[in-house]
């Protein structure tokens, strides 16, 4: 069986105040139209921003290892069809 995608939405204060509050909608838009292929979850933080601080590029989501910085909803999204095609 081919191993799902990971999808983890960054829900620390920094994510949530840059956006990511608005990329909850992928727990609702990703099962329904990849169904099992990919997992969608929050996460409380992925320690990303304190990184680079003075730089952040919040919010951010991981697909699979993949970072994708100022995610959008359309960002993520791309991110997982390019996946699932090399998978």
């Amino acid at each position: 069986m081919d191993k799902k995608v990971s999808v983890k939405v960054c829900l620390g204060t920094t994510c949530f105040v840059m956006g990511s509050a608005n990329l909850q909608e992928l727990i609702e838009t990703v099962p329904a139209k990849y169904g099992d292929k990919v997992e969608v979850m929050g996460v409380p933080c992925l320690g990303l921003c304190s990184i680079d601080w003075e730089f952040s590029k919040a919010p951010y989501v991981k697909v699979d290892e993949d970072v994708i910085k100022e995610a959008t909803v359309e960002k993520v999204l791309k991110a997982i069809d390019e996946k699932l095609a090399s998978k």
